[in-house]
């Protein structure tokens, strides 16, 4: 007889050191240890306060969180993301299952539980990703590529195959890279030299830490919008997200409190005055070692060919 699990929601606790944080701190060690499986350092991870922060629910997202334990040891999770303020079709939903426990069956039931979440609340279009270290080979036959035909995932991951089996496929691919610092003398001198050729004087660079000055906010909000517009896709459909001063007030709020400090650089066109595009880079005290490159944007109207 096939063995009986039981699935769990996850109530977020006040803080972490409140008397309720038992499970949330668990699922916290849990999330670690898999991130630790799939890339073999914990440069991903987020502090246990950081994502208590991330996780909550606010006027643009609502997430929910459930996880199963056996033998009293919580060993895999589940999490259904539902956008608030647009793509009101559309839900994320996301399994992961420790190693050890692959063929239990644990992920294919949190998965129907996590699509009858999504579908309870009206989401047709539903969304997930896979993760993987760069340990093969992109152009091998054995790659399942987007129909873009831009990167690729292995087919014998067992992630790829539990998404194939139950019906997901392929829409695009996202590629981390890495850049070890410093970086030799010389090496951005030539990158630095094309992009100064290419701007002349018709861009300057602007910069500041965590807030963006108020006579720049709502050009800031542009910019950020065209993030679910002007970024690659593939086939599947994105809504405009509208976005004013207080939504990018709330998103500096929620780096600031998950613990990132962010350096935004924009390229201000000087001819118009408009911000033509934006980079943001963050870091955490709790990782002096690692820095994280966020949103990156060039408006199309400004992108060069």
């Amino acid at each position: 007889m096939a063995p009986s699990f039981r699935i769990q929601p996850l109530v977020l606790p006040s803080s972490t050191d409140s008397p309720e944080a038992k499970d949330f701190l668990e699922f916290s060690e849990l999330s670690d240890a898999l991130i630790l499986e799939t890339w073999g350092n914990l440069d991903l991870a987020a502090p246990g306060e950081a994502r208590l922060e991330s996780w909550r629910d606010d006027d643009y997202k609502q997430l929910q969180f459930y996880f199963v334990r056996v033998d009293g040891r919580m060993v895999a999770r589940s999490s259904i993301g539902l956008p608030q303020a647009e793509n009101l079709q559309a839900a994320l939903v996301r399994v992961d299952v420790l190693n050890e426990f692959t063929g239990s069956k644990i992920g294919q039931m949190l998965l129907l539980h996590a699509e009858e979440i999504a579908a309870g609340h009206g989401r047709t279009t539903l969304q997930s990703y896979t993760e993987h270290a760069a340990s093969f080979d992109p152009h091998k036959p054995d790659i399942l590529k987007p129909a873009t035909g831009m990167g690729g995932v292995p087919t014998d991951s067992r992630g790829v195959k539990f998404a194939l089996a139950a019906g997901y496929t392929l829409e695009q691919v996202t590629q981390f890279s890495a850049l070890d610092l410093p970086v030799p003398d010389g090496t951005l001198d030539d990158l630095e030299q094309t992009a100064g050729q290419i701007a002349g004087n018709r861009y300057d660079l602007l910069t500041w830490t965590d807030h963006c000055p108020d006579e720049y906010i709502d050009q800031m909000a542009v910019l950020m919008s065209r993030m679910s517009t002007d970024t690659p896709a593939g086939d599947l459909h994105f809504d405009p997200q509208v976005w004013d001063a207080k939504r990018v007030r709330h998103v500096e709020d929620e780096w600031k409190q998950s613990g990132m400090e962010s350096l935004v650089s924009v390229a201000r066109h000087n001819p118009s005055g408009e911000l033509a595009a934006y980079s943001v880079l963050q870091y955490s005290a709790s990782k002096p070692w690692l820095a994280v490159q966020d949103d990156t944007l060039v408006a199309r109207a400004h992108r060069r060919g």
